[in-house]
């Protein structure tokens, strides 16, 4: 579970499912769609936290408390987080959510609602009504026949995905597997243009720059790879993933995910 943060603990809390099928047409814009349950009904909230992929996501959301400021049941738009995706879990909660491959909301013709917004889908994807789609995607008994409700809404929107718009995909794929690309020039020359046209891409695609994007994938590979029991030496793991000394890995870690390096190692230890 790549960018959840502590999955072990969550997973004593949650009901996490990512397997739901994304129709052929609009793989080259929806990632996956994933869904999750809660009932903290005389438990105190949980603070479930991500660190996100640069994607929109957009969810079908039920519960007995407000979320994000919005009254329940709701269609809302999550856009790229800069940092990490908090929400603390209370009462009884349920969301069914596709999530779009970096730079799929905006090549699919949606309007992205602003940096680390959540808001009401109404107006940001010409052609899906939201008054329809709620009570649509409500009518599933399960989390399979929610999620196809919702792909079977998205598919006749989605256009045919243009080179340039491939090979985009083709280099955040690349981006996010490999541990040895750290600095945004070698983005660049892989994508066979200069730093500052690939800047302005990710401006108005994906939504972060390359360097936050190159930050955030091998952050992941960082809390990842504490939370699978793999890390006994900070340093180490700081220096395999590109930062030259371990005070400004710490730095930048903290920075997005909220705790130090350390800080998470000792609470992952525990949690095991």
């Amino acid at each position: 579970m790549r960018g959840l943060l502590r999955p072990e603990e969550t997973a004593r809390v949650a009901g996490l499912r990512r397997d739901a099928a994304v129709s052929p047409v609009l793989q080259p814009f929806v990632e996956r769609y994933w869904s999750v349950s809660w009932d903290r009904r005389g438990l105190p909230p949980y603070r479930s936290e991500v660190l996100s992929h640069p994607s929109v996501n957009l969810s079908v959301e039920t519960g007995s408390e407000p979320r994000f400021g919005a009254v329940l049941p709701a269609v809302l738009l999550h856009d790229v987080v800069p940092r990490r995706f908090v929400v603390d879990l209370t009462g009884t909660g349920r969301v069914t959510a596709a999530k779009f491959r970096p730079g799929g909301w905006v090549a699919m013709g949606g309007r992205a609602p602003g940096r680390g917004a959540v808001v009401p889908l109404e107006g940001h994807l010409p052609g899906l009504d939201a008054a329809a789609l709620l009570p649509a995607v409500l009518a599933g008994e399960d989390d399979d026949a929610r999620a196809a409700v919702l792909d079977a809404a998205l598919a006749p929107l989605a256009p045919d995905p243009s080179p340039a718009y491939r090979d985009l995909q083709a280099l955040l794929e690349r981006m996010a597997a490999d541990r040895e690309l750290v600095r945004v020039d070698q983005v660049a020359a892989l994508a066979g243009v200069g730093v500052r046209s690939l800047q302005r891409l990710f401006a108005g695609v994906v939504g972060l720059s390359p360097k936050a994007v190159l930050a955030r994938y091998r952050l992941m590979d960082a809390a990842a790879a504490i939370d699978g029991g793999e890390v006994s030496d900070l340093a180490g793991l700081a220096v395999s993933l590109g930062w030259f000394d371990q005070a400004h890995f710490s730095r930048d870690f903290r920075s997005v995910v909220g705790v130090t390096p350390s800080a998470y190692l000792a609470r992952a230890r525990a949690g095991r």
